[in-house]
């Protein structure tokens, strides 16, 4: 089957909506890694859910993940490579905001031919490099979502995510006062 994409397709998708579309979710993804307490990280709402800190390595792991696979044109199955001194939430954000910067930076120089590359997902699944940029922000979302859920339960507060969050507001009109 010949590629749906055209490289100048490609190359509009990158440039004119997912760049900034990601840039504008990350600092909200960050500001919830941020969120969650370090002394509280191992919380989990279910026996069967993910503690926050497991979502939080995943969430950070996953979109680089994502990101790299477009640069790389081939979807990586290996363990993420953390920093070895990374334990709290808040490290793991930092981490995550360093890799996705120099990623998006490489993301920027990418020719449109590299964009249409046709890329395998666990052999389920084949689409243009480009397109797995939507999968791991529609990825990111879902886990940012769940991992908010969490944060009240652990005694933390909720970052404005898509506007104002209650918590936000709260500190918005304290600040005024």
């Amino acid at each position: 089957m010949a590629n749906p994409m055209t490289a100048e397709q490609a190359v509009f998708l990158l440039q004119g909506i997912m760049l900034p579309v990601l840039k504008t979710e990350q600092r909200a993804t960050k500001a919830v890694l941020e969120a969650v307490p370090a002394e509280r990280a191992d919380y989990r709402p279910d026996p069967n859910a993910k503690s926050a800190m497991e979502l939080v390595r995943h969430i950070a792991a996953a979109e680089n993940r994502f990101l790299e696979t477009t640069i790389n044109g081939v979807f990586n199955t290996a363990p993420a490579a953390f920093p070895e001194g990374a334990k709290t939430p808040s490290e793991f954000a930092a981490w995550y905001s360093q890799q996705f910067e120099k990623n998006c930076e490489a993301l920027s120089k990418m020719s449109g031919e590299q964009l249409i590359k046709m890329v395998d997902f666990r052999g389920m699944l084949q689409r243009p490099a480009v397109m797995f940029l939507q999968f791991g922000l529609n990825h990111t979302i879902h886990h940012r979502g769940q991992l908010s859920t969490y944060l009240r339960p652990m005694g933390s507060k909720v970052p404005a995510i898509y506007g104002e969050s209650y918590d936000s507001a709260l500190a918005k009109t304290a600040a005024k006062a």
